[in-house]
């Protein structure tokens, strides 16, 4: 039987797990409503992916009608390319809400409030997490339908596909939350660091394969972890064999694993000490 202790001990872990859900929810909730109020840039948040990668699919549909090859992608696949590069897009938004968010918070002088509640942080990152994913899973998932139409595989693949997408929206907002904090406690650098973000992404093969640059461009490429995670996805879809893919690219999933673990936890911890060092300024 069980002791009377070690119920109540159950009980507590249960209240307190109930407790956290609730918090994240509860932002999730509020973010949700947030968007859907404001509904123009709801939409635009929908469409800019698809103008950033029109141009690709412009240019690459010429080299290909010439019979050109990139890697492995030519004109039977490379519409798989484009697709996962929206959908990487449509993620990639999360970025910028948590800026908006917590800069939002400091117009409405709340953020202190935000910030007193136990194990905040971890509660904003997953909630405004839950949040972008709610908002964006219609365009998400009709673009992964399309892909899969064009290009199927098989349904384990799709479950492993969905499941790299989960680790990269949630790099995605570990970075968005390191750069939430300098935008509330040191805006000049909050600035720096979203450009950093921005030329990661420039060299990061999101709309265009690797092997469009030169050669020098393609070293400063083979430098920036974004490139593996986005090309692991890529060659996971075509590869449609998880096995074979993680034998052949160990490295891809390492940077991939040891990304998705380390930016939120690094994030969390550089907001700990630049929100308790500068606080809230421009008040």
């Amino acid at each position: 039987m069980i002791s009377l202790k070690k119920l109540k001990q159950k009980l507590s872990k249960r209240e307190n797990y109930r407790f956290h859900f609730s918090r994240i929810f509860t932002i999730a909730e509020k973010q949700i409503k947030l968007h859907l109020r404001f509904k123009f840039n709801f939409v635009y948040s929908i469409i800019n992916p698809f103008l950033t990668i029109f141009l690709s699919l412009i240019i690459l549909s010429r080299f290909f009608e010439m019979g050109t090859r990139f890697g492995r992608w030519d004109e039977s696949n490379y519409y798989i390319f484009l697709f996962i590069a929206y959908n990487i897009e449509l993620l990639r938004k999360i970025i910028t809400d948590f800026p908006s968010e917590f800069r939002q918070e400091k117009f409405w002088k709340t953020l202190p409030a935000l910030m007193i509640a136990p194990f905040n942080k971890l509660h904003l990152l997953f909630g405004i997490f839950i949040s972008h994913l709610f908002i964006i899973a219609i365009p998400f998932a009709i673009f992964l339908a399309i892909s899969y139409f064009v290009y199927p595989i098989s349904f384990f693949t799709l479950i492993i596909v969905i499941a790299i997408y989960l680790l990269i929206d949630l790099i995605f907002s570990g970075i968005g939350l390191l750069l939430g904090v300098f935008a509330i406690s040191l805006e000049g650098s909050w600035r720096i660091l979203a450009i950093g973000v921005n030329v990661f992404f420039w060299f990061s093969c999101v709309t265009y394969p690797f092997e469009v640059f030169p050669w020098f461009i393609q070293m400063v490429i083979s430098l920036n972890p974004l490139y593996y995670i986005f090309d692991i996805l890529r060659i996971t879809w075509l590869d449609d064999n998880i096995f074979l893919t993680m034998t052949n690219y160990p490295l891809h999933f390492l940077i991939l694993i040891g990304t998705a673990i380390l930016t939120p936890l690094m994030a969390m911890y550089v907001f700990n000490k630049v929100y308790t060092k500068f606080g809230v300024v421009g008040y």
